[in-house]
């Protein structure tokens, strides 16, 4: 059985078992474990591993870069956590390529307009960590931003755009 595998499958408590996925492959260099075994995974499971990928795509960015495309692939994942464990990592790895992140902005635009507020809240922050990053996203998401801001109805979300707006206009 794979380290990642026998983490996921303990009884341990889920903030436990994210720690644990995330040491073990930090420590390890789990990320082709990762690839593999994920599609085998249960939903929950893959969101698991995914929060794990999150912690320290936090952390170290760096170290989960060339698991970037994996994550865009799974931002519109039909579970919700792993929807936004997904757009979290990516979020946090935009400032590492740029330019591939930026091959993520319609699947956040797609879950920009998600009933989930968890989710919503994932994509702003995405896209947001995206146009901080990448000056010509900046520019054609800018208008985005702020239809966000006029008809989102959460304000935990739309304060991730207005934040990044003012962020933005100063530096512009």
């Amino acid at each position: 059985m794979s380290k990642i595998q026998e983490i996921v499958d303990s009884k341990i408590k889920p903030k436990e078992k994210t720690m644990r996925l995330a040491k073990a492959i930090k420590d390890k260099n789990l990320l082709d474990e990762v690839v593999e075994i994920f599609p085998n995974l249960g939903d929950p499971e893959k969101g698991t591993v995914l929060s794990g990928i999150t912690e320290i795509s936090r952390k170290d960015p760096q170290f989960v870069a060339p698991l970037l495309n994996f994550l865009i692939d799974h931002i519109n994942y039909k579970a919700n956590r792993v929807k936004w464990e997904a757009a979290e990592s990516v979020g946090n790895l935009a400032k590492v390529d740029p330019e591939k992140a930026v091959s993520a902005i319609p699947n956040f635009k797609k879950l920009a307009k998600d009933p989930g507020t968890v989710i919503r809240w994932s994509a702003a922050y995405g896209l947001t960590e995206i146009a901080k990053v990448n000056l010509e996203a900046r520019v054609k998401l800018m208008p985005f931003f702020k239809q966000q801001i006029a008809s989102e109805k959460n304000n935990g979300v739309k304060n991730v755009y207005v934040k990044a707006l003012k962020i933005m206009e100063k530096g512009a």
